[in-house]
C-alpha cells in the first residue's frame, strides 16, 4: 500500500476534527487540590464545617479528634463540604442535546473524579464505629439531628422511612456491621442512594484492606471515585496510600445523578461515631469536575460559532501539519543516528537484545509483571531463554530472569537520560552494583536490561510495603547490618575506586535492591553523573534527588559532591536501623535525623531501633555504631561528615564510632566560616525535605506513606535490657573479612 502524503494526512485530520467539533463540545473543568489541611490556609477555612467536624494535625477531622475525652468522641456526626454547589446536570433543548453529547437524551450530566487519603483510627481497647462517606448532598445544612451511629451523618430514623425524598448519593466506607442484613460485614464499601441501606456493597476482605486501623496494624488508604456522566456510571477504587490506583475497582455500578440528586448539589464528606468510636480523618483531597457555562439558556448562535471557530483554526493549522511532520521525521532520524553511533562505539558494551525477545520475555510488557515506575518510564520483570543471554565467547548464560527498564518519554531528554545511564552503568563492575545485562533500541523505543533482583527493593522490607511484605517477618538485624555494609561498599566503589568518579545523586531505600541472598546492590543510576579527573563536584540548574535525602548545601548551591551522596547514605542508614521514613510527616519533627538526634540527646539512642526487632533481636553495640554513623553522615554541614573510606573503617570496627554532639548542629551557609556572619541560619529540616527548594510546600504534605510512623515519632523507648556493645571491635565481619 502506498504511504499517504502529508497533505492527505492533513486533510483527513481536518475532516476528523471538524466532525469531532460538531459532535461534542467539551465542558470546562474545575479542580480543587488539598495536600494537607490547616486553619490558616484560606482555602481550608472557607470549607463548610458542620456538626462535630473540624481541622487538626494537618487533616480534616470529620468527627472529633483524639484530643477529646472518650465520652465526647462517641455518638457524634459531622460533615465537611466544598463552599459552593455544583451544577451536576442540565436539561438541554433539542439542538443543544444533539451537539452536546451526540445522543438523543435531553439531559447532560457532568463527570468528576475525586481522590482522597483517609486515616480511620481506633484505640486497641475498643472496636471501631461507625464510618465515613463521600457525599453528593442536596444542601449545605450538615448532618440532620440524630444522624450519629449507623446513619453516618446522612440521615436519621425519621428520614430513613422516606428514602425517595432524601436527594443524596454517597459512597460509604463502613466500619460497623448494622443489624438488618444490609451490611455484609464491618469492613466494606457501599453505594447509598437516599438511605444508608446501601443499594450495592462490596466487602474489602478480599482486597487485603481494613478501613479501621489501630496501633497494632496502622495504615492509611487512598480512595479513587470516578463518575462518568455520559455513561451514567460510578467506579470506586481503593489501595494503600502512596501506591498507584489499582486496575480493578472495589465497587462499580450504574448511577444516573440526574434522577437522584438536585440539579445543584454540594460535594464533600460525612462521618459518624456511635457507642463505638473512631477518628475519621481526611489527609488530602483532590477533585476535578466538569462545569456548565454560567448562562443556562442555550442560544441559537452558540453551536455554529462553537463549530466555526475550531474549524477556522484547524484550516489555518493544516498547512503547518505537513511541515511539522517532515521536520519531526528529520529530527528523529538525526537522533537515531546519534544514538546508534554512541552505543556502537562504547567500549565493553554489553549485549544488544532484539525488541521482540524482550517483548516476549515480559509477556508484552504485562502490567502484572511491572516492578516499578519512575519519571523515566517503567520497569518490568522478564524471563529470557538461556540462548538469549549467551555471551559471544561461549560463557554460560548470565541470567534467565531480568528487569527490563523501558524509557517511555518520547523526547530528546529521554534519549539523553538513556545514554547517560548506559555510559555510566555499562562499565561498573562491583558485587554491590546491579549489573547491566544488555540494551535495546528499536524505532525510538529505548530499553535497558538489568539482572533481576528477586527480593525487590529495600523500602519494601524496612517499611513493610505491599501485601506480601506485610505478612513476612521483619528484616533481621543481621540482614540490616549487612545491607548497610553492602551499600557502603558500592558507594565507596563509585566514589573512590572507579575512575572517573561517579556521583549517584539519588541514594534511597527504593534504589537499593536485594538479590536472592539478601545482599544489597545499588541501582538506578539515572541521575548519576561522571566527573572528569580534575573535578570534585557537579553543578546543575536544579536539584536532583528525593526529598528527605537531599543535603542542605545541595538545596542552596545546587552543587553535588561526594558529601551530598554521603548525606543521603546517612539518612538511609537511619531508615534501616529505625524502620522509619526519612520524612516523618510531623511538623514538630519533620526529619528522621531530627528525631534520632533527640533520642541521642536524651541518652536513649537505642530506643530509636526498629521496635519490630524487640529488645533482644539486635546487637546493642552494632546498633549504637550504626545510629551514630547515620547521624554523622547526615550532619548538616558537609565538612563534618565522614568520607566513604572512613565509613568503611567505622563499619569494619577498625575505627571507633564517630563522635556525634548531643544536640543537632545548625546548618551554616556559606560553608567557609569567614562570611557566615552575613547569612541567616537556614532550617535544615525544610531544606532537606525540599520545602524551601520547592517553593514552601510543607514536609507533612510531602511525606508519602509515612503518616503511621509520625504517630510513633515521639516515642521514647527505654534502652534497659539490651545487650552491651561488643568489646571485640569486630562489628561487621563481612567488611573486616574483605567480603
Amino acid at each position: 500500500m502506498a504511504s499517504a502524503s502529508p497533505r492527505h494526512v492533513a486533510s483527513c485530520l481536518c475532516l476528523l476534527l471538524l466532525v469531532t467539533a460538531a459532535a461534542a463540545q467539551r465542558l470546562p473543568v474545575k479542580s480543587y487540590s488539598y495536600g494537607s489541611f490547616y486553619r490558616d490556609d484560606p482555602s481550608v477555612s472557607s470549607l463548610l464545617f458542620r456538626g462535630a467536624a473540624g481541622v487538626s494535625n494537618g487533616a480534616l477531622q470529620v468527627t472529633p479528634d483524639s484530643r477529646n475525652l472518650n465520652n465526647f468522641l462517641s455518638n457524634k456526626s459531622g460533615s465537611v463540604l466544598l463552599p459552593e454547589p455544583f451544577t451536576l446536570w442540565r436539561r438541554l433543548d433539542a439542538a443543544a442535546a444533539a451537539a452536546g453529547n451526540g445522543s438523543s437524551t435531553s439531559t447532560r450530566v457532568v463527570s468528576f473524579n475525586t481522590t482522597f487519603s483517609m486515616n480511620v483510627y481506633y484505640d486497641n481497647e475498643s472496636r471501631p464505629g461507625e464510618g465515613l462517606a463521600f457525599v453528593v448532598a442536596p444542601t449545605a445544612d450538615g448532618p440532620p439531628p440524630g444522624s450519629h451511629g449507623g446513619f453516618l451523618g446522612l440521615t436519621n430514623a425519621t428520614l430513613e422511612a422516606t428514602p425517595a425524598t432524601n436527594r443524596f448519593v454517597a459512597v460509604e466506607f463502613d466500619t460497623f456491621k448494622e443489624p438488618g442484613g444490609y451490611d455484609p460485614d464491618d469492613n466494606h464499601v457501599g453505594l447509598d442512594v437516599g438511605t444508608v441501606a446501601s443499594n450495592k456493597t462490596a466487602s474489602l476482605a478480599g482486597f487485603n484492606i481494613t478501613i479501621a486501623t489501630n496501633k497494632t496494624a496502622p495504615a492509611n488508604y487512598t480512595a479513587w471515585i470516578e463518575y462518568d456522566g455520559a455513561a451514567r456510571r460510578i467506579a470506586v477504587y481503593m489501595g494503600v496510600r502512596g501506591a498507584p490506583r489499582p486496575a480493578t475497582p472495589v465497587l462499580a455500578s450504574p448511577l444516573d445523578l440526574s434522577e437522584l440528586v438536585p440539579e445543584r448539589a454540594y460535594l464533600g464528606f460525612t462521618a459518624s461515631t456511635g457507642v463505638s468510636f473512631e477518628l475519621n480523618c481526611i489527609l488530602d483531597w483532590n477533585l476535578t469536575i466538569e462545569t456548565f457555562p454560567a448562562d443556562k439558556k442555550s442560544k441559537g448562535w452558540v453551536v455554529p460559532v462553537a463549530v466555526a471557530v475550531p474549524v477556522a483554526a484547524i484550516a489555518a493549522a493544516a498547512f503547518v501539519v505537513a511541515r511539522m511532520a517532515r521536520a519531526r521525521r528529520s529530527m528523529e532520524r538525526r537522533r537515531q543516528e546519534r544514538l546508534e553511533h554512541t552505543l556502537t562505539n562504547l567500549p565493553g558494551m554489553p549485549k544488544e537484545f532484539a525488541f521482540e525477545k524482550l517483548r516476549k520475555a515480559t509477556k508484552n510488557f504485562d502490567e502484572r509483571l511491572r516492578l516499578g515506575k519512575g519519571g523515566y518510564g517503567m520497569v518490568y520483570k522478564g524471563v529470557l531463554p538461556a540462548a538469549a543471554v549467551d555471551d559471544d565467547d561461549g560463557r554460560p548464560p548470565a541470567a534467565t530472569e531480568v528487569a527490563v527498564k523501558m524509557f517511555t518519554r518520547d523526547d530528546a531528554k529521554c534519549v539523553d537520560d538513556f545514554l547517560k545511564e548506559v555510559q555510566i552503568i555499562h562499565r561498573l563492575r562491583h558485587r554491590n552494583i546491579v549489573p547491566l545485562v544488555g540494551w535495546c533500541h528499536k524505532k525510538g523505543q529505548l530499553l535497558l536490561v538489568y539482572e533481576y533482583m528477586p527480593n525487590g527493593s529495600l523500602d519494601q522490607h524496612i517499611f513493610r510495603r505491599g501485601a506480601v511484605h506485610e505478612q513476612r517477618p521483619a528484616l533481621s538485624w543481621e540482614s540490616r547490618r549487612d545491607i548497610v555494609a553492602d551499600v557502603a561498599a558500592g558507594l565507596h566503589y563509585v566514589h573512590h575506586e572507579y575512575g572517573p568518579m561517579v556521583l549517584h545523586r539519588d541514594i534511597k531505600a527504593s534504589n537499593v535492591l536485594l538479590d536472592a541472598s539478601f545482599r544489597a546492590r545499588l541501582g538506578d543510576f539515572g541521575l548519576a553523573r561522571v566527573l572528569d579527573l580534575d573535578r570534585s563536584s557537579f553543578t546543575d540548574l536544579g536539584v536532583a534527588g528525593t526529598r528527605g535525602y537531599i543535603a542542605p548545601e545541595y538545596s542552596v548551591g545546587h552543587k553535588a559532591t561526594r558529601q551530598t551522596d554521603v548525606f543521603a547514605f546517612g539518612v538511609l542508614v537511619l531508615e534501616v536501623v529505625t524502620g522509619r521514613h526519612a520524612l516523618l510527616g510531623d511538623p514538630a519533627c519533620p526529619m528522621l535525623s531530627d528525631w534520632v538526634w533527640r533520642m541521642h540527646g536524651r541518652g536513649a539512642l537505642l530506643g530509636a531501633v526498629d521496635q519490630s526487632l524487640g529488645t533482644d533481636g539486635f546487637d546493642a553495640g552494632e546498633a549504637t555504631r550504626l545510629l551514630l554513623l547515620g547521624l554523622a553522615c547526615s550532619h548538616p554541614n558537609p565538612g563534618d561528615r565522614p568520607t566513604m573510606p572512613e565509613v568503611l573503617q567505622i563499619l569494619s570496627g577498625s575505627a571507633p564510632p564517630p563522635e556525634v554532639p548531643q544536640l543537632k548542629p545548625s546548618f551554616v551557609w556559606p560553608p567557609d566560616g569567614g562570611a557566615s556572619a552575613h547569612y541567616d541560619l537556614i532550617d535544615i529540616g525544610a531544606l532537606a525535605s525540599g520545602s524551601l527548594a520547592a517553593g514552601g510546600s510543607s514536609a507533612a504534605a510531602a511525606a508519602t506513606a509515612a503518616d503511621d510512623d509520625s504517630a510513633r515519632a515521639t516515642r521514647d523507648t527505654a534502652s534497659a535490657g539490651l545487650r552491651p556493645p561488643n568489646s571485640t571491635g569486630d562489628f561487621f565481619p563481612a567488611l573486616s573479612s574483605g567480603r
